[in-house]
């Protein structure tokens, strides 16, 4: 009997990770590289069609083998058309038939949505919001993205673009984001801006790890700059909650590795600044999956768009 995998690929502004799952979405063979050495849109094309061809060669198996592949992407894409808009954080992509591209060079069917839609989907399906029916899920890292579950199915809106929660705007003035909005919560939490105000804190060059592992072990300047993270973040997420009134929201990416520094703070704001009815219902937790999410959300885009 023939047997088939999926190949998933999830896209970020720092890495680029490729897997090969089986139909349980397992994961068989990973691998990460590092985007910013795939440089331009041309070299970056060539690293998802090298990567996908290296890991079907590398595990023995045939074109015939793969089911299809899944990529999450991080900014706006046209799912239909199989088109990226654009990527905030990646420059040079503006309108770019991905799909079309990839399908002429592969031979495999190609499916791609937004990274953060495939995360809330593989939570939803298989993690930490697994059960409930209405979700939010946000994914924390070089961008704030996400995702949303309404009545079991993942929301896309009109143009295929909704759960762009890091680009809400938390203030009338702030600091321009890449999305060239102004004062987006991305612009003060994401991991380029976290960092930059680490350094200055400790006039030193600072991981997130870092500054995960300085405030569990009680550093109070660590403590103080995750409580601000956590206090932008539970203003969105309190409009989040007043508007889409939902069961759960889930919170993965890098910062997510904060742990209880980060989201006990997430809670208390959420609480204080919801409305009652709403606040009282939305559960809060860390997702489950941790860094696979998104390649079992790609995983979980090919079955289910096949099917």
């Amino acid at each position: 009997m023939l047997k088939r995998f999926i190949i998933g690929i999830d896209l970020g502004g720092t890495n680029l990770k490729v897997a090969l799952l089986d139909l349980h979405f397992k994961i068989k063979d990973k691998r990460i590289l590092d985007t910013k050495s795939c440089g331009t849109k041309e070299l970056l094309i060539s690293c998802l069609i090298n990567a996908t061809n290296k890991i079907i060669q590398d595990n023995r198996l045939a074109k015939v083998n793969i089911l299809g592949l899944g990529i999450g992407l991080p900014g706006p894409i046209d799912i239909k058309r199989g088109l990226v808009h654009f990527f905030p954080n990646i420059r040079g992509w503006q309108e770019v038939n991905l799909k079309g591209i990839l399908r002429k060079r592969l031979g495999l069917p190609i499916f791609l949505d937004n990274d953060a839609n495939l995360m809330c989907l593989a939570e939803h399906r298989l993690g930490a919001a697994k059960g409930f029916k209405n979700v939010v899920c946000l994914t924390l890292g070089t961008g704030v993205g996400g995702g949303i579950i309404i009545e079991d199915k993942l929301y896309r809106g009109l143009s295929f673009a909704a759960g762009e929660i890091g680009h809400i705007p938390i203030n009338e003035k702030g600091p321009r984001c890449n999305c060239r909005g102004q004062a987006c919560l991305e612009a003060y939490i994401g991991n380029a801006r976290i960092i930059e105000k680490a350094q200055k804190l400790f006039r030193r060059k600072i991981a997130l790890k870092q500054l995960s592992v300085l405030a569990k072990k009680g550093n109070q300047k660590a403590i103080a700059l995750w409580s601000s993270v956590a206090e932008h973040l539970g203003i969105a997420l309190a409009g989040v909650v007043n508007f889409l009134n939902p069961d759960c929201i889930v919170i993965g990416g890098g910062i997510s590795g904060a742990g209880r520094v980060l989201l006990d703070k997430v809670r208390k704001v959420i609480s204080e600044r919801a409305m009652i009815v709403q606040a009282r219902h939305a559960k809060i937790f860390k997702a489950r999956l941790g860094n696979d999410a998104g390649l079992i959300g790609a995983a979980i885009l090919v079955k289910e768009g096949l099917r």
